[in-house]
């Protein structure tokens, strides 16, 4: 409820974080990942590091500071692989560097409708939409620290996470946390990020994307950028995205509460057609949201049955994202 209704900050230092430098820094990465990075400097890119049969070896997100410069913020503990899938296919001239930088930087998520009106508290700079966009990226003084500020988040709401130098990070949460006490800021968990990323339809690697899943089964063709050049996989991709996938990522829900996490059988007209991928319950929505691959032919089916500890529970498939489906919330 802060999350959707208030505010909430949300400690997420436990990220990966890499900082990949160099004069051959771009060419390289454009090359490794499926989106584009040819942006203004102060983006973020969301995307897929795919390998040569178009699977996803690592979902993360890649900030441009500069054309030699980039921060790779990856999840919590998919940090070794995919700093090693990175590694793997920089260049050996010694044009390119990663560092790993993890405990160099906290990361407190400031998320909720109310989160600009405190950010815009504690800070000289303007953070207004106008100024201050949906994936822009920008360094801003908070209270007596300064943090690195991304207009990007997992749980679908307004909001920022912060980037903060690890021995200024208490002061920041403080300074946050203080100015955020009359709108009713709260702290929030990893728990309750699951429950929300299911309401917006976000994907979660090793569960919804793996090596063997590519991004136009996950519903990540957006990701992929086919005409901005060569890039590892883009061959398949191109091949699967004209042929289109056999198999399609759907949302489905239960009413109420059901004690689905991921791994169940799915069924239609009795027979076994996939398995769940991630479930939980979805406290915005009042549902019961799980996610599943079924095969392309059954995706605009609607009625399912899912089944859980010897009982079988009806489902129904409705749209990707539950919660704010144009995200006009999270652009706002």
């Amino acid at each position: 409820m802060a999350v959707r209704e208030a505010v909430a900050l949300i400690d997420q230092t436990s990220f990966s974080k890499f900082e990949v430098t160099g004069p051959g820094a771009f060419d390289a990465l454009q090359r490794i990942i499926a989106n584009d990075l040819d942006r203004p400097d102060g983006t973020c890119v969301y995307t897929q590091l795919c390998n040569a049969q178009g699977g996803v070896e690592a979902d993360l997100t890649v900030i441009r500071i500069d054309a030699r410069t980039f921060y790779v913020v990856a999840g919590s503990q998919f940090g070794l692989r995919d700093s090693g899938w990175i590694r793997q296919q920089l260049p050996d001239d010694g044009s390119v560097q990663l560092r790993d930088v993890t405990s160099a930087y906290a990361v407190i998520n400031l998320v909720g409708p109310k989160a600009r009106d405190v950010l815009q508290s504690v800070t000289d700079d303007d953070v207004s939409n106008e100024a201050f966009p949906y994936l822009a990226v920008r360094d801003i003084e908070i209270g007596l620290g300064r943090a690195r500020a991304a207009r990007v988040g997992y749980v679908g709401e307004l909001g920022w996470e912060l980037h903060v130098p690890t021995d200024q990070a208490p002061h920041v949460y403080k300074t946050l946390r203080e100015a955020g006490r009359t709108h009713g800021i709260a702290d929030v968990g990893y728990r309750a990020i699951e429950s929300l990323r299911l309401e917006k339809g976000y994907a979660y690697w090793c569960a919804e994307v793996t090596p063997d899943i590519n991004p136009y089964e996950a519903g990540l063709g957006f990701c992929v950028a086919l005409d901005k050049g060569d890039f590892i996989g883009r061959d398949a991709l191109a091949k699967i995205k004209a042929e289109g996938p056999e198999r399609r990522l759907v949302t489905l829900t239960v009413d109420g509460f059901a004690p689905l996490i991921g791994g169940e059988a799915v069924l239609c007209d009795g027979e076994v057609v996939g398995t769940t991928t991630s479930a939980g319950y979805g406290y915005t929505v009042g549902k019961t949201i799980a996610f599943a691959f079924v095969p392309a032919a059954l995706a605009k089916a609607t009625d399912f049955v899912v089944e859980a500890y010897g009982k079988s529970y009806p489902a129904t498939r409705g749209p990707r994202t539950l919660h704010d489906p144009k995200s006009e919330r999270l652009k706002s």
